[in-house]
C-alpha cells in the first residue's frame, strides 16, 4: 500500500523539503500541498489522504483547528493528522492531542522520525517527539479542581496485564520497550493494545495514554 500524504505548511521551503523526503520513501507519496489551513481542510476532505502533516501556525485556520476539523471527536470519518511544528509549547501539544492528532513532532526531530510518524499514524498508533513525550503526558492530567467530569470507564474491565501495558504506554514507551519490560513478543503487545483501544473506545495509543493519566493509572 502506498501512503498518500497531504502537506500543510505556509513555508514553501518546508513543504519542498518534506516532499523530497517523503516521496523518496518506497511506501509514500505526497498527493497535495496547502499553504493555509482552509485549503488544507478543503483538499483533505476532497482527496481523503491517509495522513495530513500540518504545521500549527498557518494563515486562516491554524494547525490545531485543522486537526479538530479533520480528526476531532465529533468527526464521523476522521482523517489522520500529524502535527509538525517548530514550537514546543505545552498548550499546543495538549490541544493537538485533545483535538485528535495522531502524532506531534518537532521539526528539529529529524527526517527519519517524520517518516516513522507517518507510518505510525497509518498503523493506528501515534508518535510523539521524544523531547516532549513524558512531559507532555503529565501535562495532560488536569488537576482535581479542573476536572468537570470523571474520565469514562472502559466498556469492559482491563486485565492486570492490559493495565501494565497501559501504564507503560502512558510513560511514552514503544511497543518494543514494553515487550522487553514485560517479557512479551512485540506482536503480543500490539494485540493487547488493540484490545485496550476497543475497551476504552480509544482511536490510538495517545488516547490510551490520556485515559491513563486522567484516571490516575499513572501519576
Amino acid at each position: 500500500m502506498t501512503i498518500r500524504i497531504l502537506l500543510a505548511d505556509d513555508q514553501q521551503a518546508i513543504r519542498y523539503a518534506f516532499r523530497i523526503l517523503l516521496d523518496a520513501q518506497p511506501d509514500m507519496t505526497v498527493v497535495a500541498e496547502a499553504a493555509d489551513g482552509k485549503s488544507a481542510v478543503e483538499q483533505a476532505l476532497h482527496l481523503r489522504p491517509d495522513v495530513v502533516l500540518a504545521d500549527i501556525r498557518m494563515p486562516g485556520l491554524d494547525g490545531l483547528e485543522v486537526t479538530r476539523a479533520l480528526a476531532g471527536p465529533e468527526v464521523a470519518e476522521p482523517i489522520r493528522v500529524v502535527v509538525v511544528t517548530t514550537f514546543d509549547l505545552d498548550e499546543y501539544v495538549h490541544t493537538a492531542l485533545r483535538n485528535g492528532a495522531s502524532g506531534f513532532l518537532l521539526k528539529r526531530s529529524g527526517p527519519a522520525l517524520l517518516a516513522e510518524a507517518v507510518r505510525a499514524a497509518v498503523a493506528g498508533e501515534a508518535l510523539i517527539s521524544p523531547q516532549v513525550t513524558v512531559r507532555l503526558l503529565r501535562q495532560l492530567t488536569p488537576s482535581p479542581r479542573a476536572r468537570t467530569a470523571p474520565a469514562p470507564a472502559p466498556y469492559e474491565p482491563l486485565t492486570e496485564r492490559e493495565l501494565s501495558v497501559v501504564e507503560r504506554v502512558a510513560r511514552g514507551e514503544t511497543n518494543a520497550e514494553i515487550a522487553a519490560a514485560l517479557a512479551l513478543a512485540p506482536g503480543t503487545v500490539k494485540n493487547h493494545l488493540a484490545v485496550i483501544q476497543r475497551k476504552l473506545d480509544a482511536r490510538n495509543r495517545v488516547a490510551v495514554a490520556v485515559w491513563a493519566w486522567d484516571t490516575g493509572v499513572v501519576s
